[in-house]
């Protein structure tokens, strides 16, 4: 069974001449942007992060669980915010003999880690919220509003540094985590706020548990796509019945497509491999050519590895084609 990992030179696919041309343009394409996205990203990582250590710290003095909730918020946004920079940095190094894909999957090895670490976050901080809606405890309202308000400040300059960059998924997905933590913010500020001027405890843990269901969402979404990827699944928006009807439709000489395989470095980054039956008498190259242009135009996959078959299948070996 052939290997779709298995891009070495010995692979009797066909030279993957264009794919050289296609990385280059997209790698300078992307260049123009990558100082300036870098730079938001640093600069709302490092100020989140610190924040996060002030919340964390305040909230324990003040005993308000709340605080401690939008701290575990902006911890996830921190992780969000260092992987989107770490993967703007990686992206402009090379791969080596040992990495032949480059360091693109630390990122998702990261998201993951971090996602099961929010997992026991969210079990400890439930709990507690819980037995204090049992049995309330107090809290000190004025330094924990003032924090809470400090918090929603943070999280709106770190938005509007991210607001003007590029644009790219990447930065999107990060202001999308700082966005969500702005309601975190929001809620801290109203339980404060409850006990400051109410004297009602039960606004620290009930606020605490909406703060947990936003986390919770986000911790699972990073726990899903970081799995999936890790377990070399089909990218989010491959479909690959489409891809094998597309390429026998558009491409003229290609009779069949099959042994069809995608997986992603990270969620922009798609591979795939295919092998393609093709007429006899087919000027092999163009086919490669007009393959690799329909999977760039039509599902973004810049990287792919074309294996041009004149009757059967070697790999197959009596096998049904996939």
């Amino acid at each position: 069974m052939h290997n779709p990992n298995d891009n070495s030179p010995s692979d009797n696919a066909t030279p993957d001449r264009s794919h050289g041309h296609s990385h280059g343009h997209s790698h300078s394409h992307s260049h123009h942007h990558h100082g300036g996205d870098k730079e938001a990203l640093k600069k709302a990582f490092i100020l989140i992060s610190t924040f996060m250590l002030v919340e964390l710290g305040v909230g324990i003095w003040t005993n308000a669980l709340v605080l401690l909730a939008d701290a575990g918020h902006m911890f996830l946004d921190a992780t969000a915010l260092g992987l989107a920079w770490w993967a703007a940095y990686i992206s402009e190094r090379g791969y080596d003999q040992k990495l032949s894909y480059g360091y693109h999957r630390f990122q998702v090895l990261a998201a993951f880690v971090n996602g099961l670490t929010l997992v026991v976050l969210i079990v400890w901080i439930s709990f507690e919220a819980i037995m204090r809606l049992f049995s309330p405890e107090a809290m000190l309202p004025l330094p924990a509003l003032l924090v809470a308000i400090a918090g929603f400040v943070v999280n709106l300059i770190a938005f509007r540094w991210l607001h003007d960059t590029s644009g790219n998924t990447n930065i999107r997905s990060a202001a999308l985590h700082v966005l969500g933590d702005l309601l975190g913010s929001t809620a801290a500020i109203a339980a404060s706020l409850a006990v400051l001027m109410f004297g009602w405890l039960y606004a620290d843990p009930i606020l605490t548990l909406i703060i947990v269901v936003i986390l919770s969402r986000g911790a699972y979404y990073v726990v899903k796509e970081s799995a999936h990827i890790l377990l070399e699944g089909v990218p989010e928006g491959v479909n690959l019945g489409d891809i094998k009807t597309t390429l026998t439709h558009e491409v003229s000489d290609v009779i069949q497509i099959h042994h069809v395989h995608a997986w992603g470095l990270t969620a922009e980054k798609p591979l795939l491999t295919l092998h393609a039956l093709v007429n006899e008498g087919a000027k092999v190259q163009g086919v490669v050519e007009d393959i690799k242009r329909v999977l760039r135009n039509v599902y973004n996959i810049e990287h792919s590895t074309i294996q041009v078959e004149i009757g059967p299948c070697p790999d197959d070996h009596g096998e049904h084609n996939r």
